[in-house]
Order: C-alpha cells, then structure tokens, then sequence
C-alpha cells in the first residue's frame, strides 16, 4: 500500500548508512571460526613473506575481494577480476554472471597452487552450500521470495546493521517499506552506486541515475550490494516482527526503530544535539521519507 509522502520542508536529510569499511587483509595464519579482519601476519618477520590464509569478512564487496586476492597471490592489479569467466563460477541464473553476494565470507588457505580461479569457486561453493540448504530456502519461500532476493536483502542488512542485534529488525524495516510499496532510501545501495563507503550523503547524491538509487528505484537493488554472512542471512529470512519503518543510533549501542514518522524526527533530532555537543559522525538511520 502506498504512503503519503510528507511535505519537503518536513524531510530530514540524514541518511541512512553504515560505516566506512576497511581493506580487506591477506592472513598469515588460519583464522578459526567466524572470519574477522586481522593485522597482516609474516613469516620470520619477513614483510613480503606470501600469506597462507585469506580471510574475508562479512559485508566486503566483490571489488575489495578482487583486490584482496590480487594481494595475497602477488599477482597484478585487476588479474583476479579478468579471471571470472574463466572460473565458470556456479551461480544462481539471477545472478547473470555477477558473483556479488556469493563470495561468501570465511577464512580460505592459501598455498603455491593457488589460483585466483580457485579461490573465487571456493567461495561461490561455500556461498551455495550455505544458501541452497533446506533453512535458506525454505525461509526464502515463506517470505514470499527466491534464495537470490534474500541475499540481495541480506547484504542490506549486512550494510546497515549497527549491530547483529538489529540485524532483525532492519531486515523487518526493509520488508515493511517493500509491502508498503514504499523506496528503500537505503545509503548503502547509493554508496554501492557511486563505489564508495561513506556516512555522508548529499541532496545530489539521491539523484545519480543507477539502478542501486533506492531513493529513486522501488524494489530491490538488481543485485547483492556486498558479500553477506551467516547472521544477516538468518535476518533476512527470519526478520524480527514489528511494524518499523524507520531507525537511527541516535548514539553507539541505542538504534530506535519505529513507524511513526514524528517520533522518528524527534530521536532525528536527539541524535543532532549528541552530534552538536560531541562532534560525532553521522548517524545510521532509516530512510528519511515515509
């Protein structure tokens, strides 16, 4: 159902987003568990020693992943992303080739025969693995969508959860504005379009012509927006019930979410006068327009 719009002069102007993100690290030894970024490891303190694990964190993107592999193998920029068709990579038919989204975050070792081939298969296998099981799929169709949809919107989550606790809830605020046939207005489809991570975002911003705007596109982006982890995938098929439509950290460890527009732009405005006394960045908030 379509919602009124309020008026221009009533709309805040801070945007929803998630923090910058940082490079993806080449480790010099496996990571157990759930991957994490860590420093660069060598061996004998030897700074050019080659690394034997790559980890990649959750919500990296396929570019950053490229890169990271051209890194760790010593190999020429731009070598790991010409190497796709190669690969011939198992990927959903939605997908059209592009593997965003199912790179799927772990800690993979490295040795002398490792290709970037290899690498980006033992990825898309582990993101299938993953996402073509029985929960997947059938949390999938019982939010009324295919396992590529939720990905899509598992990355999202990825993106704009301050924590994983509210991973749930936004996954619900995405479904609420989608049901309500209502734009996303989500920065991190806008920060993908412009191949940026940044909290700021301007007025001119929300006009670039991609069809990751989600503040000018309804629905979905066409494609994941990063690579997302075990977590944000069970939000995504599983989002916590609640009518939200909107949130903001108003500050570190206090997300609001609600659907009353008014109460979103007093904690809107709760967050500028934290802001104003303690010079802090911009905040992560739902979309600013109903």
């Amino acid at each position: 159902m379509q919602t009124n719009t309020p008026p221009r002069s009533m709309r805040s102007r801070i945007r929803l987003t998630r923090r910058g993100r940082i490079a993806l690290i080449a480790a010099g030894a496996v990571v157990a568990g759930t991957a994490v970024a860590v420093p660069l490891l060598t061996r004998d303190g030897e700074e050019d020693a080659r690394p034997t694990s790559l980890v990649v964190p959750e919500g990296r993107r396929a570019a950053q992943i490229y890169e990271a592999v051209d890194k760790a193998l010593a190999l020429p920029p731009g070598t790991t992303g010409k190497s796709l068709a190669k690969a011939r990579l198992k990927l959903p038919a939605d997908a059209e080739g592009n593997p965003e989204g199912y790179l799927f975050p772990a800690t993979y070792p490295l040795d002398d025969s490792t290709t970037p081939e290899k690498l980006l298969t033992a990825m898309v296998d582990t993101a299938n693995r993953e996402f073509n099981g029985a929960p997947v799929a059938a949390g999938a169709e019982r939010n009324a969508m295919n396992v590529y949809q939720a990905v899509t919107i598992a990355s999202i989550v990825q993106a704009e959860a301050a924590t994983e606790a509210d991973m749930g809830k936004v996954a619900r605020v995405i479904f609420n504005r989608l049901e309500r046939g209502m734009p996303l207005q989500m920065d991190s489809t806008l920060n993908y379009a412009l191949n940026r991570s940044t909290l700021h975002t301007t007025e001119d911003d929300t006009k670039v012509d991609s069809p990751y705007n989600s503040y000018q596109r309804m629905g979905l982006p066409p494609t994941p927006i990063a690579n997302p982890g075990k977590a944000a995938m069970r939000a995504a098929i599983g989002p916590t019930p609640g009518d939200w439509l909107y949130f903001v950290t108003v500050k570190p460890g206090d997300t609001r979410f609600t659907a009353d527009y008014r109460e979103h732009q007093r904690n809107v405005a709760e967050f500028n006068e934290n802001h104003r006394v303690t010079g802090s960045a911009s905040p992560r908030t739902a979309p600013a327009t109903p």
